[in-house]
């Protein structure tokens, strides 16, 4: 017997502001709304904003394949200091005087990462060392070796650069650390770097300009909200 699609199978998008975690932005929803079936495809950081694709009922199934498109994401980053963490949340481990550097100069250190590297994830991440998330690690002053992971950059420019703070957009592939390429870019540099801050704007095909905000979602009734689903075909055309 084939079951139809009901309003809740699909997606809602959903622009996350700083502060909650995916998975407080998921719960909140299932909680709010009582839905059954609620995840993400695909994590931001607590301080990270932007794009969150969050996956409703059978729409929780494609979590795989709406997780594995590409990302654009716009950050800032900070020349000069070396956070454990590689972003603004971490202790600062050095700081070093920042050479004179002009956009372009800095563009040419950002143009070297373009194509495919093999890059290490932080400590300060869930990726997971014999079923241990790393960050739980990181919190006991446990540092472990991380196996490199294979990433593709296809873009990676700077905007503006006023010393230290330089503004840039980045275009990889899913599993990018972008805090990770920051960090990377201050070893190149040779002064260190940590990001400051991070927006996706893009997933696959889906734009964070057609986003509604987490807190604006939480205000619709439930009959509201099913307006903004975007239905289960649709996603798997998407996918």
């Amino acid at each position: 017997m084939i079951r139809e699609f009901e309003a809740f199978d699909g997606a809602l998008l959903i622009d996350k502001p700083v502060g909650p975690t995916s998975h407080d932005v998921v719960d909140a929803l299932r909680h709010h709304f009582q839905l059954k079936k609620v995840g993400h495809a695909g994590t931001l950081d607590p301080n990270a904003t932007g794009l969150l694709i969050v996956l409703l009922g059978r729409g929780t199934k494609l979590s795989e394949k709406l997780m594995g498109g590409d990302k654009i994401y716009e950050g800032a980053c900070r020349l000069g200091e070396v956070t454990d963490s590689y972003d603004a949340d971490g202790e600062l481990v050095s700081s070093s005087p920042v050479p004179a550097l002009t956009l372009d100069q800095l563009n040419g250190y950002a143009n070297q990462f373009a194509g495919d590297q093999m890059q290490v994830p932080p400590m300060v991440s869930a990726v997971k060392k014999d079923g241990v998330p790393l960050y739980k690690l990181a919190r006991k002053g446990i540092e472990v070796e991380r196996k490199p992971k294979l990433v593709h950059i296809y873009t990676f420019r700077f905007t503006k650069y006023e010393e230290p703070t330089g503004h840039f957009r980045v275009a990889c592939t899913k599993g990018t650390y972008v805090r990770s390429l920051i960090h990377e870019l201050g070893q190149k540099v040779g002064c260190g770097a940590h990001l400051v801050a991070l927006r996706r704007l893009m997933s696959g095909n889906f734009d964070v300009a057609d986003a509604m905000s987490f807190e604006g979602a939480l205000q619709l009734s439930e009959k509201e909200l099913a307006k903004h689903v975007l239905p289960f075909l649709k996603l798997t055309d998407a996918a």
